[in-house]
């Protein structure tokens, strides 16, 4: 046994101090804040999510393009280029690019800018060839095999000075030369307001009739959990698509189609919540104390559940965003010229051999905003779980 020295206690010096005391215990909220800012796939998640919400709102009012504005002249324009160049006698040169799909020569300067359509001499339709003059240069396009040549005077071939990046259209264009990256943007702003909405709706719907559910049980219980059943039966995409057919294409439709149908995970998810809480001795002192249901509810359940319901709306808006965009991709969502990333890719796979980077950005942003908010629900799961330390 440790003996206990006299001098122990004796009094302190008056200018000794004492050990600080330990650091208050960090509460439930900055532990769940550490342990997602921990979290590094959430964190990417977040600032993309937050870049991409910014890029959609804002981006399209700093682009000179609009997402309707068409150039017949400038369609399927490529995002990259290899360039050429044409000096005549006289010492001036000209820059332009071979578009190898639709056999067009198009004019740019030095910086990558496109300056218009080249137009050439009358096509020869049996040579597949078509004549083009740069001051007193002659050049010939050759696309009687490909890939297409330019061919000069002599019959040389005319071979690329470098690529370019399209510093007028960054993402190119699409069949009717409107701007893919602001159609792209526009794109997101649609489908994110349609997600968010929907997932909105789905909230309140979901939430209240899962709490209801759960808190009143028996009977009532049953009866509305049937209801969850035969919804559930059937096929949520098959569903929408009869909302969609009877809605007729639209926005609005797409947002009533989806909020009437995707609450019922929601609704399950609160009701298991609420059936394991309200056993819990604080809501009988409630109910003890003359709370009504209503107040039991909103100020003891639902509260004590917010973990599980908010890891389950943010696992729903990449589900809303997936049923949008296949919506539009099957032609029951937004109508032309409004563009949202499921007709973007609606209409890029008919060009998809020709132009695959049509196809590439929308394609893309979808899968990239699924895998965003995924993560960002798995990191909320693993952050709200008390259970979890460290």
């Amino acid at each position: 046994m440790t003996e206990i020295s006299p001098q122990m206690w004796n009094k302190l010096s008056p200018d000794a101090t004492a050990s600080a005391p330990p650091p208050p215990a960090p509460t439930y909220g900055q532990e769940v804040r550490r342990r997602l800012l921990a979290n590094k796939p959430a964190v990417v998640s977040i600032v993309f999510i937050i870049a991409l919400i910014i890029a959609a709102f804002f981006g399209p009012m700093l682009s000179p393009h609009t997402y309707f504005r068409q150039e017949l002249k400038l369609a399927n324009i490529p995002p990259f280029f290899e360039t050429y160049t044409v000096t005549d006698s006289a010492g001036d040169t000209t820059r332009f690019f071979l578009n190898a799909s639709n056999f067009n020569l198009y004019e740019v300067d030095a910086g990558g800018q496109v300056l218009g359509l080249l137009r050439g001499g009358r096509k020869d339709i049996l040579k597949k060839s078509q004549p083009y003059e740069f001051g007193d240069q002659a050049l010939t396009l050759d696309y009687s095999s490909l890939p297409a040549r330019l061919l000069l005077e002599d019959g040389t071939e005319l071979r690329p000075s470098g690529w370019n990046w399209n510093r007028t259209y960054l993402f190119g264009t699409d069949q009717l030369g409107r701007d893919i990256l602001v159609r792209q943007l526009y794109g997101a702003q649609i489908s994110l307001t349609v997600a968010f909405v929907a997932t909105l709706v789905n909230f309140f719907i979901g939430v209240f009739y899962g709490g209801i559910a759960g808190y009143m049980g028996g009977k009532v219980d049953a009866v509305m959990m049937r209801i969850v059943e035969v919804i559930s039966t059937i096929p949520l995409t098959l569903y929408v698509v009869l909302l969609m057919v009877v809605f007729d294409s639209g926005l609005l439709s797409i947002i009533i189609a989806i909020g009437s149908v995707f609450w019922v995970d929601m609704a399950r998810i609160v009701r298991g919540q609420i059936l394991g809480l309200k056993s819990q001795d604080y809501v009988a002192a409630a109910r003890t104390m003359g709370a009504s249901p209503a107040r039991i509810l909103t100020k003891h359940l639902l509260p004590n559940s917010i973990g599980p319901i908010i890891v389950t709306l943010t696992m729903l808006i990449p589900s809303a965003i997936f049923i949008e965009s296949f919506m539009s991709f099957i032609g029951l969502g937004v109508t032309p010229p409004l563009a949202s990333w499921g007709s973007l890719t609606s209409e890029a796979v008919e060009t998809l051999r020709a132009y695959p980077h049509q196809l590439f950005f929308p394609a893309t942003a979808i899968s990239l905003t699924m895998f965003a908010f995924n993560f960002l629900g798995d990191g909320l799961r693993d952050a709200l779980d008390p259970k979890v330390r460290g």
